[in-house]
């Protein structure tokens, strides 16, 4: 990942921008993308999230980098994307024009523009505030690079998807319905889903050495287990919710 030749005394965070462009360029070579690996961490993802933060210290000793150099896994979760919206789509959307701009919000809105926010303010948290200093000047300074903070995202939304996206969607008829069970269950839902996301965050960065105090992903996880009673208790449903605010 870092440049054979470098000029001046950059942070190594500032180095290893040239690998972002190599990244979009081969999100246009289908060729050069490990598919089978990529469904590999999708699946362990739900099932042994450990193992695929296991691999990546391989991938940091091989390449001498922590994020992904291969774009297959936002390519594919892209494409998932857009099957399952289109999907309720088809259900709920009232007009085609309407399934368009659903897909389109959701896939550049939802996913990728909240990604970028979300891997950014992760990137920024971590790297001025969880990073330890190297020891002495003969330790190489380590930071937490901007595509790996979004390959942390990434790996997290996907059960995200998985739960409000797939399952959900099967079960959507009876979550949609009026009563306590419905808005128990969709509740239970957002919860295992926002939960588990913030877990995996979790794991990213706990990963990483050179960082400390990670524990401090986990927090938010108290606060979805504090108001999801609230919100059962006060009747929210949040399937309505959305549906609502998509598709009436």
């Amino acid at each position: 990942m870092l440049p054979t030749v470098s000029k001046g005394r950059a942070p190594s965070h500032v180095r290893s921008s040239p690998l972002l462009p190599q990244y979009l360029r081969r999100i246009v070579k289908w060729q050069q993308m490990d598919i089978e690996y990529t469904f590999w961490q999708m699946l362990h993802l739900c099932t042994s999230p450990k193992v695929v933060y296991h691999h990546t210290k391989y991938h940091k000793q091989t390449k001498n980098q922590w994020a992904r150099d291969d774009p297959a896994f936002i390519v594919i979760c892209c494409l998932l994307l857009i099957v399952a919206t289109s999907a309720y789509c088809a259900a709920y959307s009232e007009s085609v024009a309407h399934a368009v701009f659903t897909i389109f919000s959701v896939l550049v809105f939802h996913f990728l523009l909240v990604g970028v926010i979300l891997a950014t303010c992760c990137w920024f948290l971590t790297n001025n505030y969880l990073r330890e200093e190297a020891t002495n000047s003969h330790v190489v300074e380590q930071h937490v690079e901007w595509l790996y903070a979004f390959d942390v995202h990434c790996n997290s939304f996907f059960p995200v998807f998985m739960v409000l996206y797939v399952f959900q969607y099967f079960v959507s008829p009876l979550l949609l319905a009026h009563g306590f069970i419905p808005v128990l269950l969709s509740n239970l839902f957002f919860m295992v889903a926002i939960s588990y996301y913030h877990y995996l965050n979790f794991l990213g960065y706990d990963v990483l050495p050179f960082l400390d105090k990670t524990t401090f992903f986990l927090y938010p996880i108290g606060l979805v287990i504090i108001f999801s009673p609230l919100s059962i208790l006060g009747g929210f449903n949040p399937t309505r919710y959305f549906m609502n605010l998509y598709f009436r």
